[in-house]
């Protein structure tokens, strides 16, 4: 590996070109596996995925933009740049699964595209450098001052860390997971983790920039174009973008984290002037506000009440929708939805030792980037960590900066090789301690670090072997999942032998990685790490779509086709005992959800009062949900099957004489 390494980054260095060809070619590869391959292979993924996907269809065909509607009634839950997204894609590629996910995808490429760029031309040197030379024994000082003045790598060693990044910014469960689905949770992640690394670009590059006298005197927007960097420019419209995505989060994160990072460096003011906030806001303005404008004029005080009190303040303040959480939910998120690579994340952010403020507040912006991730990081968790309701998603934002955390300590500890073996390939490599990794001062403090980072090689093992063991073990706990839409998901789930495969690949993972670090080649464990998370995404999350695509989704699907095949005019269609807004997507019609059977045979009885154009209703659940409501198998007609679901077509009159003392609708 040290020898691929070393002939790799030299032809970065000799051949910029081929650095680039090579890299794209890498980009394109993880970001293909990651993203776009199945993509549009499988269904809509009740219950959220469908919500977004009808909305967008609804504007296609009614030509509103403005007012998102579901089920024939308006859908204030996000703001419109998803649905208008999807809309847009269903015009080029059709109203399909892709054209639905397309926004979610090219957001998650898009921003690893630019955490390249960024880690390629703003990859830090270690302040602590120096410090950590002074106080190293006389061969190993002279062996690091040869490295990292003469070695012909360290030029080179941002292609490398860069790879990695982006590697890393793709590939983790929890933005592969929410790549592939039609929300807004991946658009909002693109739009915010994209301005923000524009802000930092345009951060640095503005430290040494000088643009001429004659540019301030330009008239609007001539000197804002002009004396901004483009970067901020790019940074406002795409915070714009954001709160056209998720709402006022998209511009209240970046603040935060924007303004924390430039206090801790005692440098706010002068960054706030050159990136003329004032201009900035009226561009960011622009942009956004006409439709907030043009939606609350539509709908008034129910747009307001809905959007910014439930759906954004009382979010933070209360739990909504029972997504309650005890307050370490998110390290246990981080933990899985971030691995392999989350176990080094302790590690990373002490390697940065943000509490030497001194020190930081001396070095050029170039140099920032680990810092700037770290309050990217830490701000989002902790502004969720504090919000009362709590869902996975929210911290998909932190995941980028996480990435760029772990990019940086894992390109200290493979370029971490003495100047001898860089100067000659033919020597035998030399294997250095953890301690040469990250660079630590004082010999207490030296071996603390060295241990520390020792221990995470080992935790990092431990985290596949625990992995393989849960696998191997689903005898004990898979009995306990629960879907309602699949009663027998534990013996698909055992059947489909994909409990048995992650078992075997976590397990040779862990075996692997336990050989490299007690053969002293701990630079390998990296590769361990991202060969065996590719298997695992091909080999096992892969079929795992289609295995809950098969079972789950394509019964609604199968039975949405029949509906439009065999509906009567004016035939009414109602879900007992599921809320599955799939049906409503594929059938291309309004569906009539009750999740209580009484309250559906309720609602049917009350049909023939206001409606008198059809003497029947099609009725989809399970039969077990009919005789609920009062119907017996020889009250209705059975038209299709699929799954565990039937499609069935009965009688109002024979609803009418079913005997219910209680006749109100409760739509529950």
């Amino acid at each position: 590996m040290n020898h691929t390494i070393i002939n790799f980054l030299k032809s970065c260095q000799k051949h910029p070109a081929i650095a680039w060809t090579l890299s794209m070619l890498w980009l394109f590869l993880i970001c293909w596996l990651a993203f776009l391959w199945n993509l549009g292979k499988f269904g809509l993924i009740d219950e959220t995925e469908p919500l977004f996907a009808e909305a967008a269809r609804q504007m296609t065909v009614t030509g509103d933009w403005i007012t998102p509607y579901f089920n024939e009634e308006t859908r204030f839950d996000k703001p419109p740049l998803i649905y208008w997204l999807m809309a847009i894609f269903y015009k080029i590629v059709g109203v399909n699964e892709w054209a639905v996910r397309l926004p979610s995808a090219l957001s998650a490429i898009a921003l690893a595209g630019l955490g390249f760029y960024t880690l390629r031309y703003f990859t830090p040197q270690n302040p602590f450098s120096n410090s950590e030379l002074e106080t190293e024994p006389t061969e190993t000082i002279s062996e690091n001052l040869d490295a990292q003045k003469s070695s012909s790598v360290e030029p080179a060693k941002p292609w490398l860390i860069a790879l990695i990044g982006s590697s890393l910014i793709a590939l983790n469960p929890e933005t592969i997971a929410w790549a592939r689905v039609g929300v807004s949770d991946m658009l909002l992640t693109g739009c915010m983790g994209s301005a923000l690394l524009a802000f930092f670009i345009g951060y640095a590059k503005a430290e040494n920039s000088q643009l001429p006298e004659t540019h301030k005197t330009k008239p609007f927007p001539w000197n804002f174009l002009l004396f901004t960097s483009p970067w901020y420019l790019a940074f406002y419209v795409l915070v714009a973008l954001a709160i056209l995505a998720k709402g006022p989060v998209g511009i209240v994160l970046p603040a935060l984290i924007i303004a924390a990072f430039l206090l801790y460096l005692g440098n706010f003011r002068e960054v706030w002037r050159e990136m003329r906030p004032i201009y900035g806001a009226i561009l960011m303005l622009a942009i956004a506000l006409p439709w907030y404008i043009l939606v609350i004029l539509a709908n008034g005080e129910d747009y307001i009440n809905s959007f910014f009190g439930y759906h954004n303040l009382e979010r933070f303040t209360r739990v909504v929708n029972h997504h309650w959480a005890p307050w370490y939910f998110y390290f246990v998120v981080v933990l899985v939805g971030f691995a392999p690579w989350s176990v080094y994340l302790p590690v990373a952010i002490a390697r940065l030792r943000f509490w030497k403020r001194s020190i930081w507040r001396r070095q050029p912006r170039s140099n920032q980037l680990g810092l700037f991730a770290l309050f990217w990081f830490a701000v989002i968790f902790g502004f969720f960590t504090i919000a009362v309701t709590k869902l996975p998603s929210y911290v998909l934002p932190l995941m980028p900066a996480a990435a760029i955390l772990v990019a940086l300590l894992w390109g200290d500890i493979i370029l971490s090789i003495p100047a001898n073996f860089a100067k000659n390939q033919e020597s035998k490599a030399v294997e250095i301690t953890p301690t040469e990794s990250i660079g630590e001062p004082p010999p207490s403090k030296t071996k603390f670090y060295s241990n520390f980072l020792g221990l995470t090689f080992w935790l990092n093992v431990a985290f596949w072997a625990l992995g393989a063991a849960a696998f191997f073990s689903h005898i004990l706990w898979l009995k306990k999942v629960k879907d309602p839409a699949i009663p027998n998901i534990s013996e698909v789930i055992q059947q489909s032998g994909l409990l048995i495969a992650g078992g075997v690949i976590w397990a040779i993972v862990a075996g692997v990685g336990a050989f490299v670090l007690l053969n002293r080649k701990k630079r390998w464990l990296w590769t361990v790490n991202l060969v065996g998370f590719l298997a695992f995404l091909i080999f096992v999350m892969m079929p795992a779509f289609f295995l809950m695509d098969r079972y789950r989704q394509m019964p609604l699907r199968q039975l949405a086709e029949t509906v439009i095949q065999i509906k009567q005019p004016g035939e009414e269609l109602v879900m007992i005992g599921f809320e599955k807004p799939s049906l409503v997507f594929y059938t291309r019609q309004p569906v009539q959800f009750f999740r209580r059977a009484r309250s559906g045979v309720n609602y049917i009885k009350k049909i023939p009062d206001t409606q008198a154009d059809s003497t029947s209703v099609l009725m989809v659940g399970y039969p077990s949900k009919f005789e609920e409501g009062g119907l017996q198998p020889n009250q209705y007609t059975v038209l299709d099957k699929a799954g565990a679901y039937q499609l069935v077509r009965v009688s109002k009159q024979v609803v009418a004489r079913i005997n219910q003392s209680d006749l109100s609708i409760d739509k529950n």
